[in-house]
């Protein structure tokens, strides 16, 4: 099994080491870095399990981190603990608002921080299989699905509907926003489901921004319709009142556009799920 992946951006070179030494022999992989733009770079490169971060950093503080940090799709929901020797109330909420997990000043009790992290991580590892904002299944319940059709005895249809520019969405309006389009959208599909669909059909999440629903032929375009004319009839409603006509008009870089493919299949269409995967991905197209 792969270690947990911890990056610790910290500027005192020497606490930096020192915590790279211990985490190390804990049995973490352990990354530094010194600067705000060096972290934020190595998170587009490691999957990372959990991030120590330390608020006052020579180039950008970080709260920006943070922040750049939960507008990325890699790390929206990696856990991240604030290192300062700040301790003031309002840096607090500060640091929770952004979707920091825990917070500890300095100086700290080395032991006290390990359980932080050992915690933080088992946190995450118990919530992996629902999606925090929809309530939907993710990651290993969808992978168990995906192996069920390798064998199935009948016919199955997949179909993935996504948004795309959602980053850019959440940058201009923010997390709330955001995570209220990701619950209208799965409404939306749960009611097409239900409508249109069999009792046994499955709603899951393929990534955080890409839904699935699992069915059989002769339903999927029935539920696809359905969807699709439920998010196009909605989707200005999306944004706030002042940029509703330019929703309409799908002008801006922030429109969201409708991305949705189906893929069809029966027993030993495919070898593994990677193939469903992809050959589903190959059919996408976006309005």
């Amino acid at each position: 099994m792969d270690k947990p992946k911890i990056l610790i951006v910290e500027d005192d070179l020497d606490l930096a080491e020192m915590l790279n030494a211990y985490f190390r022999v804990q049995n973490y992989d352990v990354l530094t870095a010194a600067w705000g733009k060096d972290a934020l770079d190595i998170s587009q490169d490691v999957n990372l399990s959990l991030v120590v971060l330390d608020i006052r950093l020579p180039d950008i503080d970080g709260y920006e981190v943070c922040r750049q940090l939960r507008l990325q799709r890699r790390t929206h929901d990696v856990p991240i603990i604030f290192l300062t020797e700040k301790r003031d109330r309002v840096d607090k909420l500060q640091g929770l608002e952004l979707g920091v997990v825990d917070y500890i000043t300095k100086p700290f009790d080395i032991q006290e921080l390990r359980l932080r992290v050992r915690n933080a991580i088992a946190r995450v590892a118990r919530q992996t299989s629902t999606n925090p904002v929809t309530d939907l299944p993710e990651n290993d319940l969808i992978e168990d699905k995906l192996s069920e059709l390798l064998s199935a005895p009948e016919s199955w249809a997949l179909l993935m509907i996504g948004l795309t520019r959602l980053s850019d969405f959440r940058e201009e309006y923010g997390f709330v926003a955001a995570d209220d389009v990701l619950r209208a959208v799965t409404l939306m599909i749960r009611n097409a489901v239900r409508e249109h669909g069999r009792e046994e059909d499955f709603v899951g999440h393929l990534g955080p921004e890409e839904f699935v629903i699992i069915s059989v032929p002769d339903k999927i375009e029935q539920i696809r319709e359905r969807i699709e004319t439920r998010i196009r009839q909605s989707r200005e409603y999306f944004y706030p009142l002042k940029d509703r006509e330019r929703a309409r008009s799908a002008d801006g870089e922030s429109h969201l556009r409708l991305r949705t493919g189906v893929l069809e299949g029966k027993a030993d269409s495919f070898a593994t799920t990677e193939a469903i995967r992809e050959a589903l991905h190959a059919r996408v197209v976006t309005e």
